[in-house]
């Protein structure tokens, strides 16, 4: 009686405030309109011909043998880069938490490569392995005299998105290495089992939750992945590539929606799986955090070779980035590596630079505080509200995280060039630079929430209520009490929503009309032609404009953010 004579209240007290219902109101709209209708719209696209419902597109699309192979090789990519990512990944983990580190040198090394992923444009890699290890590459032509190597097709993608994704895995299996109890691997030693025995039986059955969570992560994202497929899959289809080609290459936008479908339920079938039965799964079975310090590994039979192993393969990584700046300073990559700045005059003076960079750094400037406040407003809804809609709000959210960037792509063209919105002002949306900004704000809007959701869940309640009880409105309560207390997680999402949307391609290059020019579509646009110094020019320009943000980010949060109060 009294649990629902206190529901009751809360559901007074909550009509009772305006902003609150208006909010959640606009919040609801906005993702239905630019999350589930243009999927809505590929469904019906799919299955609606002339006369009606029919399963003549699919019947059409699946006899088609350049579909049927794409999904194959995406699958084929998909497994290996998970399973590789995932195990290499584990192994960084592994010798950042388990092994005592020689020098601070080696921390930071990791920390390097886990970062580098995030600031840098997603085909960055598929550049240098081509300039590494192609026809012309400095080391299969001029160190190892091999004139012949393609690294295009399966495995050239398979290793590039392998060292694009393993920071992922590293930075996830971390937290939950971090996690594990001492005490339960120490008394297996003490009862005489070696390390390995230890590991096997002890350290990864309590992580496999983890690990199977960082495979599935990875699996989506390979199999989403556009940017890298696109440069160096040759002839090597993969079913992002193969949408693209079919609704740019043969304008068959019934059968690109139909083989959308097909990407979108692999992808949603692994997203429900890794959130809903992984995720819960790896937090039960490691909950809260290690009792007590670490008895970090010093033997030197198990440190060097971890440790060596990870450093060479780091290094490696780093100097697959540092490739790039190079590739824009010789004179011509293969034949001429006189230096020259050449290639960074004709990107501003003959292929109009300067409109590239501005358009792209406007567009993702007005998008990144959308995204962060839109993010945090969800964040503060889902943790610290109870209302009939909540869970509607957390999954729409979330799942943009699982909806390939051609697959969204596809779906607003469908859905806001025709569709239901033939006319009014979503119709005029199509063609022009808010739709780029929505589409960056959906696809950086499940990064921001869940940081926001995790920042928030440490937050006492105590401290918003007291300012409800002295009569504020939620308004003044989010502005004024919550957003302080996380402003570090805020100004976070600021950036890498900025980064993302500054390197972001998959989605926008369907939707980008000849009035933007963005640096991503223009550094495709020159690797598929071949002209590397005028790609790895504009690559440049961009990673240094990325991590100039995240430098700004790091030092206006040490200075104006939440953890020097904190301490102490």
């Amino acid at each position: 009686m009294a649990k629902s004579q206190s529901t009751e209240l809360d559901r007074k007290k909550f009509f009772a405030d305006p902003i609150m219902v208006t909010t959640i109101a606009v919040l609801i709209a906005f993702l239905t309109v630019f999350i589930l209708y243009p999927l809505a719209i590929l469904l019906v696209d799919s299955f609606m011909g002339d006369d009606g419902p029919t399963m003549s597109i699919f019947a059409r699309v699946m006899a088609m043998p350049n579909f049927r192979r794409a999904i194959t090789n995406t699958l084929k990519v998909g497994f290996l880069t998970g399973i590789a990512s995932s195990l290499i990944g584990l192994l960084f983990a592994y010798v950042e938490v388990y092994v005592k580190l020689r020098t601070r040198l080696m921390s930071g090394l990791f920390q390097v490569v886990s970062m580098l992923p995030v600031v840098s444009p997603p085909f960055v890699l598929s550049l240098s392995m081509i300039m590494l290890f192609g026809k012309s590459g400095i080391i299969t032509r001029f160190l190892l005299g091999i004139y012949d190597n393609s690294v295009y097709g399966f495995w050239g993608i398979a290793i590039v998105q392998t060292l694009t994704f393993f920071p992922v895995c590293y930075m996830m299996l971390k937290g939950l290495l971090k996690n594990i109890d001492p005490s339960l691997e120490e008394a297996a030693r003490d009862m005489g089992a070696s390390r390995f025995k230890v590991f096997t039986t002890v350290t990864l059955p309590l992580i496999l939750p983890g690990l199977g969570n960082a495979f599935l992560v990875t699996f989506i994202e390979s199999i989403a992945d556009f940017a890298n497929p696109m440069i160096i899959g040759g002839s090597y289809d993969t079913l992002a590539t193969t949408i693209y080609l079919q609704i740019t290459g043969a304008y068959d936008k019934e059968g690109a929606s139909a083989m959308a479908v097909v990407l979108l339920c692999i992808t949603l079938v692994m997203f429900m799986v890794q959130k809903y039965w992984l995720e819960a799964k790896s937090t039960a079975t490691l909950s809260g955090k290690a009792s007590r310090m670490r008895m970090l590994i010093e033997d030197k039979s198990v440190t060097i070779p971890l440790t060596v192993l990870c450093s060479l393969f780091a290094i490696f990584v780093i100097g697959m980035y540092v490739c790039v700046p190079f590739g824009a300073l010789f004179r011509t990559w293969g034949y001429d590596f006189h230096l020259t700045f050449k290639w960074f005059g004709q990107v501003f003076k003959r292929y109009k630079g300067l409109k590239a960079f501005k358009d792209s750094f406007l567009l993702s400037f007005i998008s990144a505080p959308i995204t962060a406040l839109l993010s945090m407003i969800i964040s503060y809804l889902v943790v610290k509200r109870n209302f009939r809609g909540k869970g509607f709000i957390e999954f729409v959210s979330m799942l943009a995280m699982a909806v390939p960037g051609t697959v969204l792509g596809i779906g607003y063209i469908r859905g806001f060039s025709a569709g239901v919105f033939r006319t009014g002002f979503l119709q005029g949306l199509y063609g022009t630079g808010a739709i780029l900004v929505i589409v960056f704000v959906v696809r950086s809007l499940p990064t921001g929430t869940r940081s926001g959701i995790s920042a928030l869940r440490q937050i006492d309640k105590s401290i918003e209520e007291s300012a409800y009880d002295m009569g504020a409105d939620s308004f003044t309560v989010f502005m004024t009490v919550t957003l302080p207390l996380i402003k570090d997680s805020f100004l976070s999402g600021l950036v890498t929503a900025f980064v993302r949307s500054i390197t972001a391609i998959s989605a926008i290059i369907l939707l980008v009309t000849p009035q933007y020019l963005l640096i991503t579509v223009q550094i495709n646009e020159f690797a598929e032609k071949g002209s590397y110094g005028i790609a790895c020019a504009f690559a440049t320009i961009l990673i240094l404009i990325t991590y100039g943000a995240v430098l700004l980010m790091n030092l206006f949060i040490k200075f104006f953010g939440t953890s020097r109060y904190s301490e102490g």
